[in-house]
């Protein structure tokens, strides 16, 4: 699939796989710098206020296949580490990410559910904001179907919030499919986008560094925590 192919899949299914966004040595690397956070839990995410993540962000901001599904302008807003392992194994059900780290609190009626994680505001931001949005996942593992990778149901990104009920139905009416991608890969995705994953099924590593790129201004008079 060509350049074009792949942001007109983000666009219609609100995912899309590109095959290499980082090399094996630069794999390498990153594995090296994630041993830090394996001995407390499944991940971290705060990851972005480290200069070899930051550094990362730009590259693949900089990068002439993932920049043209990026929002103008598009600034790195956080990464989290998912560290799936055999002995950090887990499951994932089916939900829309919809929250964000954002600088403060404000009070509006269109933000809500806002929570502290790791020393960081979350508010669940409304659709207009998150529609936005870009996650970009860059897979420093293979990540074959035994591993546990996402299961996304295509095109759901663009029926706003969906509760439980909605999700499950839409499910059984659209389908979903397992997203396998190679060491070195990117997930490009919408937030909005229903999605899930197993547990995995074979003893292998399975880490996922899962960047947020949005606009460089915000609506709402929210502000980003800060970006890159």
């Amino acid at each position: 699939m060509n350049d074009v192919g792949i942001s007109e899949r983000l666009r219609v299914d609100g995912y899309a796989v590109v095959p290499a966004v980082v090399g094996e040595a630069e794999c390498d690397s990153l594995a090296a710098n994630v041993e830090a956070f394996e001995e407390i839990g499944a991940g971290s995410r705060t990851l972005l206020r480290l200069p070899w993540c930051r550094e990362l962000a730009r590259r693949l901001r900089a990068n002439t296949v993932v920049a043209p599904m990026l929002p103008v302008g598009a600034v790195a807003v956080q990464c989290t580490l998912f560290d799936k392992s055999p002995a950090k194994n887990w499951l994932v059900s089916l939900h829309q990410d919809l929250s964000i780290p954002v600088k403060r609190r404000v009070d509006r009626a269109e933000c809500s559910g806002s929570s502290e994680k790791e020393g960081q505001i979350y508010v669940q931001l409304p659709v207009s904001v998150l529609e936005m949005l870009v996650a970009v996942r860059v897979h420093v593992d293979p990540c074959p179907p035994e591993s546990g990778p996402l299961r996304v149901v295509p095109g759901s990104h663009v029926f706003g919030r969906l509760d439980r009920e909605r999700a499950e139905q839409m499910r059984k009416e659209r389908g979903e499919l397992v997203v396998a991608v190679p060491r070195g890969g990117g997930l490009t995705m919408r937030p909005m986008i229903l999605h899930a994953s197993s547990k995995a099924t074979e003893p292998m590593p399975r880490r996922v560094l899962h960047f947020v790129f949005g606009p460089a201004r915000m609506l709402l008079g929210l502000e980003w925590p800060g970006t890159i």
